[in-house]
């Protein structure tokens, strides 16, 4: 007798390899995915402007970077010390405004060059929720911790998002035609905003991605579906019962792998995973004969890796 709801998950018809190249955008799982790539030694480039939520600030870094449009000093504010950008997370909020524009721009030129060279792009959707800043009427990626009075709050329509993720793939298209869109719905809940308001702006969501995945214009991987639907229990949370823990997510990067990867490169990332382990180790005597042949054995092992993969750096 089988007790879990098991997710039927499609082998991708296009497989990442070690020549892939992978840029991850969106909210704090799109992190979680890329951390494992990079672990792996994957080439990815993760949330160049921090982790964005909805699809419309998504969208506003995409456009900006299409355009080569550089942040100036007009798109800056200071608060609590620190110069911030409606446009990005607080990640890359600065003391210095010149060293906030800078890095602004760097990180653009940093996603744009991503793109450029992606053949995947993976775009996790955190919530339909969005904050409009009152003073400009503006929908913000990030309220800064601003105090509330000066914003309001309102849900993306079905529409609107549509909208926008179909900007998103055009923007993609352009800068890269053969780039390998794939979304993700973030299994992680949005409590704040209410129990049932969680529920409808992953319903709109959900809704608004449907006939783009239905079109075949973009793929679709079921994060939100393995968490909540085939592991569906508290164990698998992280302390704030929110958030998926760590044996989640490396169960969801497991389905990930079958999904996307081919079988010769998954024997690469367990060479890979030693490698790893092994300049992790900590001796406990570092003097040792046993440890410096280990350390050896750990040096041969990186050299027939990179001859194979000139380019990955351990």
């Amino acid at each position: 007798m089988d007790f879990r709801t098991i997710v039927p998950i499609p082998k991708a018809t296009e497989n990442i390899t070690y020549y892939s190249k992978i840029v991850s955008l969106g909210s704090c799982f799109a992190v979680n995915m890329a951390q494992k790539f990079a672990y792996y030694k994957f080439p990815v480039t993760l949330n160049p402007f921090g982790i964005l939520f909805h699809p419309l600030a998504i969208e506003g870094i995409l456009q900006r970077a299409w355009q080569q449009i550089p942040y100036t000093s007009n798109d800056f504010f200071k608060h609590n010390e620190l110069w911030h950008s409606f446009f990005f997370h607080s990640d890359l909020s600065q003391l210095n405004l010149e060293n906030a524009i800078s890095l602004a721009n760097t990180q653009q030129v940093q996603l744009r060059q991503a793109l450029e060279e992606a053949t995947f792009c993976f775009i996790t959707l955190g919530t339909a929720w969005v904050y409009i800043y009152n003073s400009t009427d503006t929908i913000v990626a990030n309220c800064h911790k601003l105090p509330s009075q000066h914003f309001s709050k309102r849900l993306l329509s079905v529409y609107e998002i549509t909208e926008s993720l179909t900007n998103i793939l055009t923007l993609l298209h352009t800068i890269q035609p053969e780039i390998h869109c794939v979304f993700t719905i973030s299994p992680v809940r949005h409590l704040k905003d209410g129990f049932l308001e969680n529920q409808v702006s992953k319903a709109q969501l959900f809704s608004a991605l449907y006939p783009l995945l239905s079109d075949g214009k973009a793929s679709y991987f079921p994060a939100c579906e393995l968490l909540l639907d085939e592991l569906r229990d508290y164990r698998f949370y992280a302390n704030d019962m929110v958030h998926p823990s760590e044996g989640a997510i490396n169960y969801i990067w497991e389905r990930w792998v079958e999904t996307y990867v081919d079988e010769a490169t998954q024997a690469d990332m367990k060479q890979v995973d030693s490698i790893q382990k092994g300049l992790l180790h900590r001796p406990f005597n570092p003097q040792s004969e046993t440890h410096r042949k280990f350390l050896e054995q750990l040096k041969q092992k990186m050299e027939v890796f990179t001859q194979k993969y000139p380019h990955i750096v351990f």
